[in-house]
């Protein structure tokens, strides 16, 4: 049953004086703006009529509900509740959508089989941002309603059982507190022969997320004093550790055989994503380290900023995780970045 078994009573809007609205009426004006004109439960007045014919309603609708059909707001508003998890909060119902905004910064972390559960049922739809996209506090993340003014209580009902089965549907991981420790390679930046570029972008970095100041250390290119470096570090304490530098196949290039030999786990050297080809990811017990190749330095958005997120919110990327970063994964190098509102990183299966 839905919107076939909906009881109506049709008026003449010239008549509909004292009706009660049963559902939101929309305006929309052209170049300018959408929404509701008049909200569900608004009584109709003598001065509503002109408005009513000039957005094209010549009849109002009484509704009366059957036994077992629930209006389009509260199924929205149960299968949104149903689907939120934590770092969440809901906004409306609007003309039956309901909207679920980020409460803080952090990582959108989407059920995607629950959710493509979800939309296979009839008249339900869940719109989301895509998973593992980091968004800022008020962010609008995702929105849900029915597609008919009513829906049979089975229909809400399976859909919240979806949601609790998938729980949670969705949800924004916020960021740990972490220290970023970074260690710059290359004999001719230990020397001063060159000026540093990536401290400044490891700070950058720090920023962003609200983490404070990163410990800053220095290596030449030997493999020895990287991994003496790199235990230093997180011997002082750091939560993560980023080298920079080194990473190409040149002969010169030793920050990966350092992070080995400091006793790290390589667990994926080279990754499909362009910037960030050369980008290796190793964990030294639980404490996870970064090779940022040179890419970092320059180009804004690099693979850097697809797995640090997850990695401040407690995740442990795998090789697999890396691998399906390809789908998504060849950024455009606009001349105005826009990450994360672009196709960058969109496409991975996690």
């Amino acid at each position: 049953m839905g919107v076939w078994a909906i009881k109506l009573t049709c008026v003449k809007t010239e008549e509909a004086v004292g009706m009660i609205i049963p559902h939101d009426i929309t305006r929309i004006v052209k170049g300018g703006s959408k929404g509701p004109a008049f909200k569900k439960g608004h009584v109709i007045k003598e001065e509503d009529i002109p408005l009513l014919l000039e957005i094209g309603k010549e009849h109002i609708y009484s509704l009366q509900l059957e036994d077992g059909d629930v209006h389009e707001d509260e199924a929205g508003q149960r299968i949104a509740e149903a689907a939120t998890g934590k770092g969440l909060e809901l906004k409306g119902p609007s003309e039956g959508k309901v909207e679920l905004i980020a409460l803080t910064d952090g990582l959108l972390k989407i059920n995607i089989q629950a959710l493509q559960q979800l939309n296979s049922l009839p008249d339900v739809i869940m719109a989301t941002l895509h998973n593992n996209t980091p968004v800022k506090k008020g962010d609008k993340v995702a929105g849900t309603r029915v597609i008919p003014l009513v829906v049979h209580e089975q229909t809400v009902a399976k859909a919240e059982e979806i949601c609790r089965e998938g729980a949670p549907l969705v949800e924004v991981r916020q960021y740990r507190s972490c220290k970023l420790g970074a260690l710059i390679t290359g004999r001719e930046v230990y020397e001063g022969r060159v000026k540093d570029a990536f401290s400044p972008v490891m700070r950058e970095k720090a920023r962003s997320f609200n983490l404070e100041e990163p410990k800053i250390v220095y290596a030449p290119d030997e493999p020895e004093l990287i991994a003496s470096k790199i235990k230093e570090l997180i011997a002082e304490g750091v939560d993560l550790v980023a080298v920079t530098g080194g990473m190409s196949v040149d002969p010169d290039d030793v920050t990966p055989r350092g992070i080995r030999l400091s006793g790290a786990n390589v667990e994926k050297y080279g990754a499909p994503v362009l910037p960030g080809a050369m980008f290796l990811l190793a964990y030294h017990g639980r404490l996870p380290i970064v090779g940022v190749p040179a890419c970092g330095m320059y180009f804004r958005t690099t693979i850097f900023d697809l797995v640090l997120p997850r990695l401040l919110v407690g995740e442990r990327p795998t090789a697999q995780d890396l691998a399906a970063l390809g789908h998504g994964g060849f950024c455009r190098s606009c001349q105005k970045c826009s990450y994360p509102h672009c196709s960058f990183g969109k496409g991975g299966i996690n």
